[in-house]
């Protein structure tokens, strides 16, 4: 990569705002505190008033490029001490009549354009805890998930949930009705730090219940662990990588824990009653995760994601990432259409009362796309992945009516990353380096702001 100064950049540029601490760790200092999960990079929101219209456009406007399905079960059987995604206790009740609502929505669609023709890459059904549905409801979700929705032969169906309202006769309902991927958030093994986050099912339990779930075979088997958790240290954390690697598993996250406003953790913490792990020393938590998947011979397909073999494919996760138009079932669902993104009334009587109808009905809210939109999508996927190419970029600026250069625009911020140890620059290039992965949402966010603020600077000047 031939790195060069730019005047733009030179001007817009603070180090505070986009550039890295210099230092002999940048595991642990590179950035003040953690970014989000998702890097974000959104546009302006859409009236009440013109939603209606909005919504009948872009429905009746057929889909093209890659595209998946996220279908929300908005239950949790009890509320995880992390989790800033709770909406509705679970009762037992409420199953069938919820999945006659997503049914009908479904159904409500089926004719329109954005619903039927193009072949969806993935489908997602998350929550909440999709597992605590009764098989047969789950098995008839997934059954009109696949009559009403034009899925590709090689399709992913991802099945979100918890072990301990699973089981192997629910699981091989799911397989039966077409899931081919389920991915379970176990956090930990350990007994102690499973106790302190409320978790109710041992290490011995959870064990067992993962090696009957891959003996059955019947498609990829995934699990989350989070590093940095209260009474979790490195070592406790290195030996739940180690016993996740040798369970047989298709796939493997490991995510930061998140300081999520709201959550009954961060409340605990504010307390003084939880100590989770102090920022500056999640990056090595994260190195030592890496080292782990890396002496089991595990490969690295994002900066989060690990898988063994073949059969993890990891379709939705890293779609959804890089900008896929995005069909959105379910009460509190979010998705995206035609650049647009929208949300489903999170209303759970609305929802039960309206879906049959379907339409701009269900939508609580919209967005409309940023204008460099597909910029930052191309530059959000290269970043997930760990290497970002400047061709791709490029071509999304091409299409954005703005001039290709994505190489020179964005020198001085690999520069400087690559002095601070974050990447090394290749030819149309850049590899982000271990603690470069670790920081990478933090990364992504910082260039895409660069980018915005030099493209904006660029277009002042060709208006003056």
């Amino acid at each position: 990569m031939n790195v060069q100064r730019s005047d733009a950049g030179d001007r817009l540029c603070e180090p505070d705002a986009h550039f890295a601490r210099l230092s002999t760790d940048p595991l642990a200092d590179a950035f003040s505190g953690r970014a989000g999960a998702h890097a974000q990079g959104g546009g302006a929101p859409v009236g009440a008033q013109e939603v209606a219209g909005l919504w009948d456009r872009l429905a009746g406007t057929p889909r093209a490029g890659a595209s998946v399905a996220y279908v929300h079960v908005p239950f949790c059987e009890n509320h995880c001490l992390f989790c800033g995604f709770y909406q509705n206790p679970w009762r037992r009740e409420l199953g069938a009549p919820y999945v006659d609502a997503v049914l009908a929505q479904l159904a409500a669609g089926a004719e329109t354009a954005v619903q039927r023709g193009h072949p969806l890459r993935a489908v997602y059904l998350g929550g909440g805890t999709p597992t605590a549905l009764a098989a047969r409801d789950l098995a008839r979700l997934v059954e009109g998930l696949r009559r009403h929705l034009p899925l590709a032969p090689d399709c992913e169906i991802t099945l979100e949930g918890r072990i301990v309202s699973f089981g192997l006769e629910k699981a091989r309902a799911a397989f039966d009705a077409g899931v081919n991927r389920v991915s379970l958030g176990v956090q930990t093994f350990d007994d102690g730090v499973r106790r302190r986050m409320g978790r109710k099912s041992t290490r011995a339990e959870t064990r067992r219940f993962l090696e009957g779930l891959v003996a059955l075979d019947r498609g990829a088997v995934v699990i989350d662990l989070i590093y940095g958790l209260p009474g979790q240290d490195r070592a406790t954390f290195r030996a739940d990588v180690r016993q996740a690697a040798a369970l047989g598993l298709d796939g493997l996250d490991l995510y930061s824990l998140k300081a999520i406003p709201g959550t009954p953790l961060l409340i605990a913490q504010d307390k003084g009653k939880l100590t989770p792990a102090a920022p500056t020393e999640l990056g090595h938590y994260y190195a030592d995760g890496a080292e782990e998947m890396d002496r089991a011979g595990w490969a690295a397909i994002s900066t989060t994601h690990w898988r063994r073999g073949t059969r993890e494919r990891s379709i939705y996760n890293f779609e959804v990432k890089a900008g896929a138009q995005c069909l959105a079932f379910g009460a509190g669902a979010g998705g995206t259409l035609h650049g647009h993104g929208y949300r489903i009334t999170p209303d759970l009587d609305a929802y039960l009362a309206g879906a049959g109808q379907g339409g701009a009905r269900l939508i609580a809210g919209m967005m409309r796309p940023a204008p460099l939109a597909p910029v930052h999508a191309a530059i959000k996927a290269g970043m997930e992945r760990g290497r970002l190419a400047f061709a791709p970029v490029d071509r999304a600026l091409t299409a954005c009516g703005r001039p290709a250069g994505f190489e020179n625009l964005a020198a001085p911020l690999v520069a400087q990353w690559q002095r601070a140890g974050l990447l090394t620059a290749r030819p149309a290039a850049c590899d982000l380096t271990l603690a470069g992965r670790f920081w990478q949402v933090a990364m992504t966010a910082r260039l895409i702001a660069w980018t915005d603020a030099c493209l904006a600077d660029a277009n002042q000047k060709e208006t003056a």
